[in-house]
């Protein structure tokens, strides 16, 4: 049975797209306007730049969706789990036969937007490092040139340049201008600084800083590229926002924060009156050391010129000469002992080389006999013939033989 048979049998049947139409009509109509509390989860961004998530609590949830020409607008992140207060109106899906909540305006719940923005930029450049110390660079003692990033008719520049004309005052400032607050003022900020760094000669300092405000007038220095701009900086930048309760990004990333303006002054230069002060406790120690010194010296003067070596130098002299003398009597005495007693040594060895010598034995009697032909010593009686002849040594003289027998049973 189609749908216009039971019209027909009873008007008062609605068909799915008349109903939904009706309840369309009659939710949209009964809650124009609704703000909602609640959990978010399922957050989920799709390439069309729209936001889905469900908005829960413990009794109940609802679908919802931020269109892309209002998500572009939020100023911190959709995550799982965070509490928010969701402004926006309810739309019937009729293809689904389901609502949502279309959210225009939404809110963290316990703290603002602005401040959940800073806090989840914070975390992120934190994160890569910007804020570590080891990239901060140390201050110059004595700049002679400094740049400030401000607005020039503000009261940061006055106070700056007053107790930097109180303190030091040989230093060249250069103003470079730029709005402090506002929609586009970050950007410009940014250039400022990008611009102070490339100007030849390039200062020693560069400051960026303004007088304190509330949180919406110092959100320019909170500002990502202010933040990054401060950071590729290669001259050392001096945060000098708003008040001591008031902290920035910009006062994170620089290289040095200061609480005001005026005592950024104080940071960068000396004080003359100090600087002369330091100096003169310099000059008293150093003459104090200077006059310690020579007392020194000419304590030592003294004694020097009061020893008996100043007194009587020829003593020295003579004493000197008398252990030489000395020393050439001892050294003739070891050489003449030394002489005898190598003539000793020698007279010994000669003597024995004298015993150990052939001549010797033959003084006692013995001779040395040799075969005349060829002169070989005869050792053994067989190694001549009858009738050879022999020469034989004595200790004085020779004789000349012919054998006339040999006898070999000795």
């Amino acid at each position: 049975m189609n749908a216009s048979a039971d019209q027909q049998r009873d008007p008062h049947v609605l068909t799915v797209g008349q109903l939904t139409s009706l309840i369309k009509d009659a939710l949209e109509g009964t809650f124009p306007a609704v703000w909602v509390s609640g959990e978010l989860s399922d957050v989920s961004r799709p390439r069309s730049g729209h936001i889905y998530f469900t908005l829960k609590d413990a009794d109940a949830q609802i679908r919802g969706v931020i269109w892309r020409n209002t998500a572009s607008r939020l100023l911190f992140d959709l995550e799982d789990g965070t509490e928010v207060v969701c402004g926006g109106t309810l739309d019937v899906y009729p293809p689904r036969g389901s609502y949502q909540l279309v959210v225009r305006e939404i809110e963290p719940r316990g703290v603002g937007s602005l401040l959940l923005a800073l806090r989840q930029l914070q975390q992120r450049l934190a994160a890569e490092g910007l804020f570590d110390q080891q990239h901060k660079k140390p201050l110059p003692k004595f700049p002679r040139r400094v740049a400030f990033v401000t607005s020039p008719t503000g009261a940061a520049i006055r106070d700056f340049l007053e107790v930097l004309r109180r303190r030091w005052r040989g230093v060249d400032v250069m103003v470079v201008p730029t709005r402090v607050q506002g929609e586009g003022a970050a950007g410009e900020i940014a250039k400022a600084i990008a611009a102070a760094s490339r100007v030849r000669p390039a200062p020693d300092v560069i400051i960026v800083g303004r007088g304190g405000g509330s949180v919406e007038d110092l959100w320019c220095f909170n500002d990502e590229a202010v933040v990054r701009a401060i950071f590729a900086c290669d001259i050392p930048v001096v945060s000098a926002v708003g008040h001591e309760i008031d902290v920035t990004l910009s006062d994170l990333v620089a290289d040095v924060r200061a609480l005001t303006p005026s005592e950024a002054a104080e940071l960068v230069v000396p004080s003359s009156d100090e600087l002369q002060s330091l100096l003169a406790a310099y000059q008293q120690r150093l003459v104090a050391l200077l006059r310690s010194r020579a007392q020194t010296a000419r304590l030592r003067l003294d004694a020097l010129a009061n020893s008996r070596v100043m007194r009587h130098p020829t003593d020295r002299i003579r004493e000197l000469a008398r252990r030489v003398d000395e020393l050439e009597l001892r050294a003739n005495r070891a050489i003449l002992t030394n002489q005898s007693k190598a003539r000793d040594r020698i007279a010994h060895m000669a003597e024995r080389l004298e015993s150990l010598s052939p001549l010797a034995v033959l003084g006692r009697g013995y001779s040395v006999t040799q075969r005349t032909s060829d002169g070989q010593l005869v050792i053994d009686a067989n190694r001549v013939s009858v009738g050879e002849l022999v020469t034989t040594r004595l200790a004085r003289g020779t004789l000349t033989s012919r054998i006339e027998e040999i006898d070999t049973d000795a």
